[in-house]
């Protein structure tokens, strides 16, 4: 069960979330979600879950192991905030998490009531939108914010003409 949403509350605004994945699309959501944030006085949040590690029994290896996903979260998070910034004019929240992607999300839903849209952007390849659309899309209407997904063809003019 997701927490009352906050937004319209003293001291709170609306965050748009997009999820970092190493996909080619997921710089159409950062920039949907942070036009969609400046136009509207809201906060942008960006989030990259890092896998959960499998080798328990390499101590070593898996410290190893997240320590570079850690690194990559970081790098990937640091590009597209410098491109929220350059493309959208705003300061994204950068969030790291570790474990399984569509869990993370919720969790993070969950736990901060500011959030108020999730913004995937869609694939274009042909088995499908991409694993993280495709699960929500399944889930429906118990979701608990609303969803928007960019289409893979929008233009950057198309998505400014939209937020």
């Amino acid at each position: 069960m997701v927490s009352k949403r906050q937004i319209h509350e003293e001291g709170h605004k609306r965050k748009f979330l997009a999820v970092i994945d190493g996909t080619p699309e997921c710089g159409r959501a950062v920039l949907y979600a942070g036009r969609r944030a400046q136009n509207t006085g809201g906060a942008l949040v960006l989030v990259y879950v890092c896998p959960p590690g499998d080798f328990q029994h390499w101590i070593g290896v898996e410290e190893i192991m997240r320590a570079e996903s850690l690194e990559e979260a970081r790098v990937a998070l640091d590009k597209f905030a410098r491109y929220a910034r350059e493309a959208a004019n705003i300061d994204p929240e950068l969030v790291t998490r570790e474990g399984y992607t569509r869990e993370e999300v919720d969790k993070l839903i969950e736990e901060d009531s500011d959030i108020a849209l999730l913004v995937l952007a869609a694939g274009d390849a042909k088995d499908g939108p991409g694993p993280l659309v495709s699960s929500i899309a399944v889930r429906g209407s118990s979701f608990p914010i609303p969803v928007v997904v960019v289409p893979a063809e929008m233009t950057d003019e198309d998505i400014e003409a939209v937020t």
